[in-house]
């Protein structure tokens, strides 16, 4: 046999031998790293398997209450009973499963099957509800359904587990409205809804501090929404260790949650509840009165009332009609009733007409005209003609069913509110500062006071949503014509069928010089006319003003705060002017305020009513507003308070209102009511 004969199996079997030292050196680096694994990391990749299980929840914090100036909680925070679904868990079963899991739980809450899946459906998806109704939050955050469920519910439920995955019942801590006094106050205190995308990437935007998380829900009006990061807080966290069905085993870690601040507001519920209950009242009497012009029932569609403390600003009670049950918002809204807050039929109640509500305010601005005209060259003893008309131009402006007094002063001016002695001093003011001037810059002291009392922009309540009243002077008519020229000049060239005489000659007249500042509107502005406008809150700081000697406050709902240490924050006064009106002035115009409840407008109503010991200044207002019927105002003061009651399309001022105003003094006084005109108790 050759050598050759040996080489071949040799080299067979060395090539044997490399390979099985390769695979025994695979095996062996294989069962090291096992063994490394297995033993060495095992608690690595025991922590890391657990950390596949767990869910971080946030814990939302209590949100602060809030309690009336006497310690009355007007919200509060009570626990609930939550059905939640949970989508993360539903998203892994077959969606003809999810939707056999909805159908059964809405069978369980008595609700439609539609609707349920529309609530647990993100903002944005189709077929989610509308926001705020729908899911705004984490898709990984259980989404709440229902509220206020049965323990029985909460039982079936949690029983069954396995005709509900994903779906948990727990406890919530929801807004809770005691109501002392069977106060409403919604407008002051407002609700809450969930925090909207938009919202958050514009607070990250603008670099915000204490940003909410995505199922948060935020303050939407009222103090809820101005104090809103008072209130809520900072939530904790919970890491929670669920199982492969999604259900929670246990808790691996938590941090607890700081609850909100506790809002002291200037309110005093019991007043605040008078203010409501009579306003609603004297609206309702009004729908019962027949204008006696068109003879016609008054409308009377909407209103406001407010009480100032006149020494510091503060708003004691304030009320608007109509109004909503701020509890509708709680634990979620349903489409149908969000329809009916913004609803016109239901004269869209989230509207705050004490805010928002610009109207004409009637001769309840006089105070105003005779504080400029006393400043302009007129004095106490300037007498003028309350004739029953007075002629500007071919037009005739009257008085108030064409009364007549004769020569009278400012005093007499004010009580009997004569319009036509208001408008001898306009038109005199109006032609000495320029007449038909189209010089917007021209100097007006009537609209230059009427800016000094704060009118024309907000009063800087600490509530949202004010709005600023409107000044009618040169400046805001030539903006107003720049505006609308181009639509009245096409509606004067031509007209469309049906335009009415009126509209059709203002429409002429507009298009030709609507820039000039006439004779007639500064008439009008004496007397609280044409588009000058107020809200009831500006005529409460401008009648506070009367009342105090001239300091014109920055109004507010909130006095102080109690953070979650116990330590009380103090929110002082905020003078925002003081009135330039002589001491002396403001004295003579108090005088004769105090003759209206005496002698003029309002006496009739205040018969009986103890005015030498509590002294009422007042004037009534009846204010014209073009294709409606009259707004109604009635604004007064005391030493200590103001009040002020509008309502819209309800006649005169005293005649709609002054009952009401009446019975409100006598609230805050703790007068009792005087008996009706024959049956006074006889004397023993």
């Amino acid at each position: 046999m050759s050598w050759d004969g040996f080489e071949a199996p040799l080299k067979a079997r060395l090539r044997l031998f490399v390979i099985g030292v390769l695979v025994f050196s695979l095996l062996c680096t294989l069962f090291g790293r096992l063994w490394y694994m297995q033993v060495m990391s095992s608690a690595d990749y025991s922590q890391a398997a657990t950390q596949q299980h767990i869910r971080q929840v946030l814990i939302p914090a209590p949100r602060g209450t809030i309690v009336d100036s006497q310690g009355r909680t007007l919200v509060g925070n009570r626990v609930s009973l939550v059905i939640t679904v949970d989508r993360s868990v539903l998203a892994k079963l077959p969606d003809s499963q999810q939707n056999v899991v909805l159908i059964r739980l809405a069978k369980v809450l008595g609700q439609k099957p539609a609707d349920l899946k529309a609530r647990t459906m993100l903002c944005g998806e189709p077929g989610a509800s509308k926001p705020p109704a729908c899911w705004n939050g984490t898709p990984y955050q259980p989404i709440p359904v229902a509220k206020d469920v049965s323990e029985q519910v909460a039982i079936d439920v949690m029983e069954r587990r396995e005709d509900f995955p994903g779906i948990a019942a727990d406890s919530q801590t929801l807004r809770a409205y005691p109501e002392p006094f069977k106060v409403n106050a919604a407008h002051i205190l407002g609700y809450l809804s969930p925090i909207t995308t938009e919202e958050l990437e514009d607070m990250d935007k603008a670099g915000q501090d204490s940003v909410p998380h995505r199922s948060d829900l935020v303050g939407r009006a009222g103090v809820e929404r101005s104090y809103d990061k008072l209130l809520r807080g900072t939530p904790g966290e919970k890491d929670v260790i669920v199982d492969a069905v999604g259900y929670t085993t246990g808790i691996q870690k938590q941090t607890a949650p700081v609850p909100g601040a506790t809002l002291v507001t200037t309110i005093d519920a019991r007043i605040q509840a008078s203010v409501e209950s009579q306003l609603k009242n004297a609206i309702m009497t009004a729908r019962k009165q027949t204008d006696p012009v068109t003879h016609k029932k008054y409308v009377a569609d909407s209103g406001a009332a407010v009480v100032m403390d006149t020494k510091t600003g503060r708003v004691v009670a304030m009320a608007s009609y109509p109004t909503y049950d701020p509890g509708v918002w709680v634990g979620g809204i349903t489409q149908r009733e969000l329809d009916a807050l913004y609803s016109t039929k239901s004269g869209t109640p989230l509207v705050s007409r004490a805010l928002q509500a610009q109207l004409a305010p009637g001769s309840t601005f006089k105070p105003i005209t005779t504080s400029a005209a006393l400043g302009a060259g007129y004095s106490p003893k300037t007498r003028l003609d309350c004739s029953s008309y007075f002629e500007v131009g071919n037009r005739r402006f009257k008085n108030y069913e064409s009364a007549s007094y004769g020569m009278i002063g400012f005093d007499q001016a004010l009580a009997l509110s004569c319009d036509t002695f208001f408008y001898r001093i306009a038109y005199a003011l109006w032609l000495k500062e320029g007449g038909n001037s189209s010089d917007i810059s021209t100097y007006d002291p009537l609209v230059e006071m009427a800016k000094k009392f704060g009118l024309g922009k907000p009063t800087g309540i600490d509530l949202p949503g004010e709005t600023s009243g409107r000044i009618a002077d040169r400046q805001w008519k030539k903006t107003y014509y720049d505006s609308m020229k181009d639509y009245y000049c096409k509606l004067s060239a031509n007209p469309p069928a049906g335009t009415s005489a009126f509209l059709k000659q203002f429409a002429r007249e507009f298009c030709v010089d609507g820039y000039k500042y006439r004779a007639g509107d500064a008439v009008n502005f004496a007397i609280g006319q044409g588009d000058t406008t107020v809200t009831p809150l500006q005529l409460a700081t401008v009648y506070s003003a009367l009342s105090n000697g001239g300091t014109l406050f920055e109004p507010r709902v909130v006095q102080s705060w109690v953070g979650a240490n116990g330590k009380p924050h103090e929110i002082k006064p905020v003078v925002k002017s003081k009135l330039p009106v002589a001491k002396n002035t403001l004295k003579y115009i108090d005088t004769a305020l105090k003759q209206t409840t005496v002698s003029g407008t309002a006496a009739w109503k205040f018969q009986g009513f103890p005015l030498d010991k509590i002294p009422v200044r007042a004037k009534t207002g009846t204010a014209e507003v073009y294709g409606k019927q009259t707004t109604s105002w009635l604004a007064s003061y005391t030493d200590q308070y103001a009040v002020v009651m509008m309502i819209s399309q309800a006649g005169t001022g005293s005649g709609a209102g002054g009952d009401a105003v009446r019975k409100i003094y006598e609230t805050l006084y703790n007068i009792k009511p005087a008996p009706p005109p024959g049956q006074e108790k006889p004397k023993q």
